[in-house]
């Protein structure tokens, strides 16, 4: 009886996989039923977590939930990742910071090998790293043996960044009605620019007044209180300093970029002085009663435009930020200076070889604060963000504002500018800031031994990051540069017609200002791809040609003129864009819109 039924089982399955009727006497057979492919339905990635002020992190794996196993690709709507080999990662160039952000959503699609498409909104986590020396705060301890404490020195650096802003405030001051209310006199202005400039001995027990009138909650409250010693602006300037220098400045015809500089020489330092020579004369007009007004008859308020549109206050600082911080941190410290010496105390008395010194003054140059990652590029601006870090931050919690180590100087605030400001993501201050920490690591932990006898592998991660150092600087730079471009174009709707205000032909003496300032920063670097070095990979690319070509198109004053001149004008700086934005491979929405 069991084997019947085990029997009559069988022929019943055997029945219907053949697909016999239910008579029993037909052989006929129905078509295979082709299966029906199906959209994913799921899709899951193995870590969610995004590891803050790391370049290029990798985050999980993706996997999907589907009909099929295999066949699956994935992409991303959020330019800021990309997907490599079934894994979300982070574009190499960019970092996540807690303090902008604590997570973020990203949609993931997937399609099968089909065609057939799936898309999830995935939340990731930024994950805070607590600040740590050698990580992501720009702090060393000494190495040397018989040694204690800090290795990180560049008073020098912060020094001359104050002086730098010293001067632009003091030139700020002088409006029209400023001259004339306190009787301001151009011979004394001359005197207080040349000690600005080259004369530390007469401003070194000055207060640094840029900062406020209340300095109490300054550590350095004069420039003596900064550095003791000589730190003049002019004996740093390219070609006042020829060691290290990858150009000789001094030679005719090597400093590029403008052509008259009345009866200055022809040199970085030369233009500074014409700068100086041109601001005297305004004030010597207003000091003779004359008025000042520009080409067209339109009153100047402020002495320190030229009736041709020059802002000097903008030209001098800009100018200066290339000709001596950029020049020096990139051609001199992070150039020639990095064959300094990795074995001993530094003088036999620091706690610092030369070479960590070197690489420190280069890094003092740039202007960030130690802990620049913890800021968010908002606070760095100061455009937003915790109160107590507004371009500043007492890390050591010690009450004061110590201005060589917890302020944002120079380019390291204009990186997060520029930062805030990109249509597409940049992430500048992140490039700069994560490869001058791990290029320093690699100095301190190699003590003992120099750059010269790394090895093979060791000296080129080394000089790797120096390179994307020294480039991201310079990219935040030519941003300024691209921004202020689209500044000007946007002040010529306003002065094209020849109907402007005082104060909007004060924007557009301003805006060029900037433009032009920040562009002859460029020739300063033997990294920059405008630069005709072995350093600059695109050196038969770019190189020097494409910078003459820049600042033919910019020219050395603002247009003023007819309709047509205007438009000629537009077009030319149009056109420096896109050589700009070519050289430093920035892409069209933020050249467009920065």
């Amino acid at each position: 009886m069991i084997n019947f039924r085990k029997s009559a089982l069988a022929s019943a399955v055997i029945a219907v996989s053949l697909g016999l009727t239910g008579c029993g006497g037909s052989d006929s057979k129905k078509d295979p039923v082709t299966p029906v492919n199906q959209a994913p339905t799921d899709i899951q990635i193995s870590a969610s977590s995004i590891t803050e002020d790391t370049l290029g992190v990798a985050i999980g794996a993706l996997t999907a939930s589907d009909d099929a196993t295999s066949g699956h690709t994935f992409t991303v709507s959020d330019a800021r990742f990309e997907i490599v080999d079934g894994e979300l990662k982070v574009k190499d160039s960019l970092a996540f910071n807690f303090e902008e952000a604590t997570e973020v959503a990203v949609d993931v699609t997937v399609t099968d090998a089909g065609g057939l498409t799936f898309t999830k909104t995935i939340t990731l986590t930024v994950s805070d790293i607590e600040a740590e020396n050698g990580v992501n705060v720009y702090e060393f301890n000494t190495k040397l043996d018989g040694f204690s404490g800090s290795s990180v020195s560049y008073s020098g650096q912060t020094a001359r960044h104050a002086l730098s802003a010293e001067l632009k405030h003091y030139m700020g001051l002088m409006t029209v009605e400023y001259i004339e209310t306190n009787n301001i006199m151009a011979a004394d202005v001359r005197a207080n620019l040349n000690a600005l400039w080259s004369d530390y001995a007469a401003v070194v027990d000055s207060p640094i007044s840029h900062l406020g009138d209340d300095l109490s909650s300054y550590k350095q409250k004069t420039f003596f209180d900064i550095s003791e010693s000589d730190k003049k602006l002019s004996g740093k300037i390219a070609g006042n300093d020829p060691s290290k220098m990858y150009k000789e400045w001094h030679v005719a015809g090597n400093f590029k970029g403008w052509s008259n500089f009345g009866e200055q020489a022809s040199t970085p330092e030369g233009l500074v002085f014409h700068y100086f020579d041109l601001f005297i004369a305004q004030i010597e007009k207003v000091n003779a009663g004359e008025a000042l007004v520009d080409a067209n008859g339109v009153a100047i308020s402020k002495a320190f435009i030229t009736p041709e549109g020059l802002d000097l206050v903008q030209l001098v600082q800009k100018h200066t930020l290339g000709a001596l911080m950029f020049s020096q941190g990139t051609d001199d410290y992070l150039g020639e200076g990095l064959a300094s010496d990795n074995k001993v105390a530094d003088k036999g008395t620091k706690t610092y070889t030369a070479l960590e010194h070197q690489f420190d003054e280069g890094f003092g140059y740039f202007g960030a604060a130690r802990n620049y990652l913890e800021y968010s590029d908002s606070e760095i601006a100061k455009k937003g963000g915790r109160e107590n870090f507004q371009g500043k931050n007492d890390i050591n919690i010690d009450g004061v504002i110590d201005l060589t180590s917890e302020f944002v100087w120079g380019n390291s605030s204009n990186a997060a500018k520029r930062d805030l400001g990109a249509e597409e993501a940049t992430d500048f201050t992140a490039q700069a800031m994560t490869h001058f920490i791990a290029g320093r690591k690699m100095i301190s932990d190699n003590v003992g031994k120099n750059v010269a006898e790394f090895s093979a592998d060791d000296k080129a991660q080394f000089d790797n990051h120096v390179f994307q150092a020294a480039l991201a600087w310079e990219k935040a730079i030519a941003a300024t540069v691209v921004h202020y471009i689209n500044d000007v174009i946007a002040d010529i709707e306003n002065i094209e017609d020849g109907e402007y205000t005082s104060a909007e032909f004060a924007d557009y003496a301003k805006h060029w200002g900037e433009m032009k300032g920040f562009a002859l920063n460029f020739q300063f670097s033997p990294f920059s791809p405008f630069a005709n070095h072995e350093l600059n990979p695109k050196k038969d690319m770019v190189g020097e040609a494409k910078f003459v070509e820049v600042h033919t198109l910019f020219g050395d004053k603002p247009v003023l003129g007819s309709a047509e001149e205007f438009e000629t004008y537009e077009a030319a700086l149009k056109e420096a864009r896109a050589i700009i934005a070519d050289a430093y491979d920035f892409s069209e929405a933020n050249a467009e819109n920065w």
